[in-house]
């Protein structure tokens, strides 16, 4: 895995921790009353889903970068940072049972990270004609 790819990671996974973090802390904020369309006019809901916005930018790239088979278990550890956030920062309990789902996730997402790529990406050329674009199958 090359340098790029794991600045990407770490930009993923943190982007996706601190996008739902202000999300729930905007939709908490906002009076029950006002609804959760009228809630996402909080700032702080705002600036989540701008985060997130962010976060699936940063992800589409890191697609492009790396193996589909290690993107999605290696970012899987942002579980944890959620659960971690949401009990320190907005005073959730976090029982046992989800602290040990959230390892147990991270668990696997660290053994798949583990194992080598099996193949290079296909090359537009490798596609099959009906895969590309603007072609007739």
């Amino acid at each position: 895995m090359n340098a790029k790819a794991l600045w990407h990671t770490a930009g993923v996974v943190l982007l996706n921790a601190a996008g739902n973090f202000a999300l729930s802390v905007g939709m908490k904020r906002a009076a029950a009353a006002a609804g959760p369309i009228m809630a996402l006019l909080e700032p702080a809901a705002m600036g989540g889903i701008m985060l997130l916005i962010a976060w699936m930018l940063l992800r589409l790239r890191l697609l492009q970068i790396a193996d589909l088979s290690f993107v999605l278990p290696i970012t899987a550890v942002g579980y944890i940072l959620n659960a971690a956030m949401g009990a320190a920062f907005l005073g959730e309990h976090v029982s046992l049972t989800r602290w040990a789902g959230a390892v147990l996730i991270t668990g696997g997402a660290a053994l798949t990270s583990l194992t080598p790529a099996e193949g290079a990406p296909a090359q537009q050329s490798e596609l099959p004609a009906k895969g590309r674009q603007g072609e007739a199958a």
